[in-house]
């Protein structure tokens, strides 16, 4: 497929098919990696425009979930990618907006915690912006716009992106483009 082709076929919503593993620089007691759960629900427009919505959960059958993060704004198609014929590098860039929602009281109590700094008082189920501002929890900086170099991949109509790298380091750079595919995403159907 051309990247047009693989464009026309994205348009839509897209969904985990179920809770998603992940792993994470935070550690157990023990030193090991610390497991992070989540749930994606991705959403492409004409004008390679996007919107991501992640819900964390606290644990594998997603009964817990601690916060909502909505992500917006635009994709740049960067040519192939090697993992499979047709994959493509992109980047998604958050230009549009950074929002985080705490789900769980736990977590809003680790926000006020840990990023109180130019926020308003967390609390469950209200959203703040954390685009362009420093977050430490999410390893922002002030006036960071936030951005991952990621992959595309469109097979037997399922979705795939990068799987995260097994240290739990983010895409920010293009050394840590993936090089591996993560669990697909379905079409939502309505």
């Amino acid at each position: 497929m051309t990247v047009e082709e693989i464009k026309q076929s994205i348009l839509g919503e897209w969904v985990s098919i179920a809770p998603e593993i992940r792993p994470s620089i935070a550690k157990n007691a023990d030193g090991s990696m610390k497991p992070f759960y989540l749930t994606r629900a991705f959403k492409y427009t004409s004008g390679d425009k996007f919107e991501l919505t992640v819900t964390n959960l606290e644990d594998a059958y997603g009964k817990l979930p601690l916060a909502k993060i909505l992500i917006k704004g635009h994709i740049i198609w960067r040519g192939e990618h090697a993992i499979a014929t047709g994959a493509q590098k992109v980047d998604f860039i958050a230009d549009d907006a950074y929002e985080v929602t705490p789900l769980h009281q736990g977590f809003a109590d680790a926000m006020n915690q840990f990023a109180s700094q130019g926020y308003d008082r967390w609390e469950v189920n209200s959203a703040q912006s954390v685009k362009g501002k420093a977050f430490a929890p999410f390893g922002l900086k002030e006036g960071q716009t936030f951005a991952e170099f990621d992959l595309i991949y469109l097979f037997n109509g399922l979705l795939f992106w990068g799987a995260r790298n097994v240290d739990g380091r983010g895409f920010d750079t293009e050394e840590n483009r993936p090089t591996n595919l993560q669990i697909p995403l379905v079409r939502l159907m309505k």
